[in-house]
């Protein structure tokens, strides 16, 4: 499997200590501070906006992707991703989902992908993004999510939007 390419994006604001953990353990999952990798092309840049949905899910789906890629698929890390960004009420849904599935609930799938894509769908009540998974075998998942705005916490993860679109 090859690396993800990797989102920045953090808050600054005071923290409970256990959030401050979580983030802490994202940043250095997400390789924070550190310069980005070269490719043939040249050096990638990427970018995001601090208090931002659309950066928070990607920060997200690439701090969990990081965690479950991990040797020993980095169970504590992802749960605690999980814990800090998915609605409470949500996050029993997705494990119900996932009960009755057999597949991990954020990425709809029981390993991890290769690499991934998240596109802003942009909504008047909520944010929703798209998020494209791209497996080894050159297939494709593509995934709707959808983020409150005010408590900036994923509500919705699916094959198609909140709304069913």
């Amino acid at each position: 499997m090859t690396s993800k390419t990797r989102t920045t994006g953090t808050r600054r604001a005071k923290l409970t200590r256990g959030r401050a953990a979580v983030i802490a353990a994202l940043a250095l999952s997400l390789g924070l501070g550190a310069t980005a990798q070269a490719s043939a092309g040249g050096p990638r840049t990427v970018s995001g906006k601090q208090g931002d949905s659309f950066t928070r899910i990607a920060d997200f789906y690439g701090a969990y992707m990081d965690a479950k890629f991990d040797p020993d698929h980095g169970s504590r890390l992802a749960t605690a991703l999980r814990n800090y960004y998915i609605d409470s009420a949500y996050l029993k849904k997705l494990k119900d989902w996932e009960n009755t599935h057999q597949e991990d609930g954020v990425l709809h799938a029981q390993n991890v992908p290769a690499a991934w894509t998240v596109t802003d769908h942009g909504t008047a009540t909520y944010s929703e993004a798209g998020i494209t998974l791209f497996w080894g075998d050159g297939e494709k998942t593509k995934l709707v999510v959808d983020m409150n705005r005010r408590t900036h916490k994923i509500i919705h993860i699916g094959t198609t939007g909140i709304d069913g679109k």
